[in-house]
């Protein structure tokens, strides 16, 4: 079942989780649908793993030869690895940013994405749904080089991709965490790891703080709920090294050991920050 992260009577938006069967071998990731006055879109629908039961599901609350889109935050196969499907199954286009526009049709059979993706520009813009629309916010190396957040101003959710991301599966990814001092180990590794720079973080928090913001809801783990926890995830990440940051002349050398079959290494600088 997912997770009804807001209903009223003309707008809804629902959180799916751990639809893939789990067995360690791939990263569980969240998917949405937005549903406004009879239209709908599904944001970041993920990879082959995760379609059938995204599709049946989404089916009780949706029919899914209504959507009208496709929403990606970006292209990793997480994200939109089960595109091919989607465009057999539904009419819906894709909306995802100029930057990977030419880079998707591999995600599917020839011809299927002709017509049928929107290339959304670095400015982003805002997306007509339903009688409503959706903002799609510049989120540019966090971590992806096209990268967008999206927010929702009817129900003041902003899908914040993978930032705000944490390491929790089953029940916890749908339980809202409202205490982030607490939440902040889980969060942690994968930012220092995978976002680019703190500048990049510092100029997202100075935008994302002019909107008014009930959910920070990422694509992995659990929702960011509340003006005190939103505030502090702000705080954290506006000072939070991270990518680039922690590099030296130790990422760059000349590889002297053996690849082993079943190794999960960190370069030495890397390994260092993130514990």
């Amino acid at each position: 079942m997912p997770t009804e992260l807001y209903r009223d009577r003309n707008h809804a938006c629902y959180m799916f989780t751990d639809l893939i069967e789990e067995d360690g071998q791939a990263v569980q990731a969240n998917q949405f649908l937005i549903v406004d006055d009879g239209t709908g879109a599904i944001i970041d629908p993920g990879g082959n793993l995760a379609y059938n039961e995204l599709y049946m599901g989404m089916s009780k609350h949706f029919s899914p030869q209504k959507l009208s889109y496709l929403i990606a935050s970006h292209a990793d196969p997480d994200i939109i690895a089960s595109l091919d499907r989607w465009m057999s199954s539904t009419q819906a286009m894709l909306v995802i940013s100029r930057v990977w526009e030419r880079f998707v049709p591999h995600f599917t059979k020839v011809g299927k994405t002709e017509n049928r993706v929107i290339g959304v520009p670095d400015a982003g813009g805002r997306l007509p749904l339903g009688r409503r629309e959706l903002w799609l916010l510049p989120a540019h190396f966090l971590h992806s080089e096209g990268n967008f957040h999206f927010y929702d101003p009817v129900s003041r959710i902003l899908f914040t991709g993978d930032l705000g991301v944490s390491m929790v599966s089953g029940a916890k990814a749908a339980r809202p965490v409202t205490d982030l001092q607490a939440h902040i180990p889980l969060m942690e590794g994968f930012h220092r790891r995978y976002m680019v720079s703190n500048k990049i973080l510092r100029l997202w928090v100075r935008m994302a703080r002019q909107l008014d913001i009930s959910m920070l809801v990422p694509q992995h783990g659990a929702p960011i709920v509340g003006p005190q926890a939103i505030a502090d995830f702000f705080e954290w990440i506006d000072h939070l090294m991270c990518g680039i940051d922690l590099l030296d002349d130790r990422a760059y050398q000349l590889p002297t050991a053996a690849i082993e079959p079943v190794a999960h290494t960190l370069c030495p600088a890397l390994r260092a920050a993130t514990g």
